[in-house]
């Protein structure tokens, strides 16, 4: 959502020159770190990307009248279990949204849950684009805020649905001068495997390529990156992915941690990728694009979220029918079913 691309091919990687400085001056901000490791499963296996026809959510009035993205869902066992953090866009601010629903196709909007603040560091622009989890009794709601060109992460928290209280200060900030995440850090993608955070997100550097990169918390507010980051790099000239990457899902399932990324092209076509890993720090990219085939999604698929829940593997995503990088596409979310195939 931070629609900054790369400013031309063959923009030389600049060195973390602070990097060292930061590591052992006591900030604990740099760390050596892999996610606990998976035996892996059968290599040969990959995934069926099937969505429904129709979206599931679209845009309304007001706040939301522009674009509907970027879903987060939470799955909870009581009536309307799932609750969807989205993002809701108005032609000139994004906030954050709930809906809720028992199916995860039909849903009650519950109306804005979070706006940007222009008193503080999130500015007038966004405060969206999030990742939602519900743990220890309370949800967290880690969110893209910040002066558009250069945005950060934050955190919220709450007991319920409404009464929620923001971190003072952003908890992920962007990297030291010469860094890959530089110029700016977002959409945020947060899993729990005890007893830490990871977070997998979006750095851009001072050419604005925008690749992916993940941190670690014990606390989820205090984290320190991966200091081979980044963890996934453009693709090669030509590639669907060879303009920025971004909006990072990850999940364990089938032996494998997996990871459905958006890949943007020189046109600003937005597809979604697919990566695999026995570490959650070293992944392959592998040879499947997920396009959108209804006129509703036709340029855009992107801000993928993933919910596994008895051997299914279910997709919320953005979709849109104008090729955009950030906002202004007609979004709206879409459901998808994640199937098995083998890749022979």
């Amino acid at each position: 959502m931070t629609g900054a691309g790369r400013r031309g091919p063959g923009a030389r990687e600049t060195t973390c020159l602070l990097l060292g400085l930061f590591a052992f001056s006591g900030c604990g901000r740099y760390a050596d770190f892999k996610l606990p490791p998976v035996s892996g499963g059968d290599p040969n296996m990959t995934f069926a990307f099937e969505a429904q026809a129709e979206p599931v959510l679209t845009p309304g009035d007001a706040w939301e009248s522009h674009d509907v993205l970027n879903p987060s869902i939470i799955s909870r066992s009581q009536p309307q279990s799932l609750l969807n953090f989205y993002s809701g866009f108005d032609g000139r601010t994004w906030r954050t949204g709930l809906a809720a629903s028992d199916d995860g196709t039909h849903w009650q909007k519950q109306g804005v849950i979070l706006s940007p603040d222009p008193r503080t560091w999130e500015g007038s622009y966004i405060a969206a684009n999030g990742s939602a989890l519900w743990y220890e009794d309370q949800f967290w709601y880690w969110y893209q805020a910040g002066p558009r060109e250069r945005p950060r992460i934050g955190l919220a928290r709450a007991l319920d649905t409404h009464s929620w209280r923001k971190e003072p200060h952003p908890v992920l900030e962007p990297g030291p001068y010469g860094c890959w995440d530089e110029y700016g850090v977002a959409d945020p993608y947060v899993i729990r495997i005890e007893p830490y955070f990871y977070l997998f997100y979006l750095g851009q550097d001072r050419a604005r390529r925008q690749r992916l990169g993940v941190a670690r918390s014990t606390d989820g507010v205090r984290w320190e990156k991966l200091r081979a980051n980044p963890v996934l790099e453009l693709g090669d000239a030509g590639a669907f992915d060879e303009n920025g990457l971004g909006e990072p899902a990850v999940w364990n399932s089938h032996g494998f941690y997996w990871m459905l990324y958006t890949g943007r092209d020189t046109a600003e076509n937005r597809r979604l990728g697919l990566a695999r890993s026995t570490d959650g720090v070293r992944w392959r990219k592998l040879p499947v694009v997920f396009s959108g085939h209804q006129p509703w999604d036709g340029k855009v698929v992107c801000d993928p979220t993933v919910e596994v829940a008895g051997g299914v593997i279910r997709v919320w995503f953005g979709g849109g029918d104008i090729a955009s990088p950030d906002e202004n596409l007609h979004g709206q979310i879409g459901l998808a079913i994640l199937r098995p195939v083998s890749a022979h």
